[in-house]
């Protein structure tokens, strides 16, 4: 197949499966990953904050961070200033495997890139940004 949307979802989905089963032993999911990410850059943040900084739609946000407080990833507490607001703070739990499940995605990273050379991984990065880049532009 010569489609490269094609080919970006099949490689998404490689390396879902690739993590999926490192960071099922962690007790977390892929989907909630990026989430996981964000918070351990900087905890306290809403869900609109995480909206913007990890591309999802609202409601898959929603049903990510409600199946992480079922979990005991995460706990949500008033915002002081806007009633409306919550701000999601990673449980102990959750900070306990930041350098675990970072591991983890390293090495399903490094399972898609088997038998790559280092530049020929460093080069297929570029394309992959330069393609985000014009894939935010549409």
């Amino acid at each position: 197949m010569d489609s490269g949307a094609y080919l970006a979802s099949q490689l998404a989905k490689g390396f879902a499966r690739s993590l999926q089963q490192r960071a099922a032993r962690l007790g977390f999911s892929p989907g909630q990953f990026p989430v996981l990410l964000e918070l351990w850059a900087e905890d306290g943040l809403t869900q609109k904050q995480l909206l913007a900084r990890v591309d999802i739609e609202q409601a898959t946000m929603a049903n990510t961070l409600a199946r992480m407080a079922r979990d005991g990833l995460i706990d949500r507490r008033p915002h002081p200033s806007d009633k409306r607001a919550q701000l999601i703070f990673l449980t102990d739990k959750a900070k306990g495997m930041e350098g675990d499940a970072i591991e983890a995605a390293r090495e399903a990273d490094l399972a898609l890139f088997q038998g790559f050379k280092s530049f020929e991984r460093e080069l297929t990065l570029a394309y992959i940004r330069r393609l985000l880049d014009n894939a935010k532009k549409l």
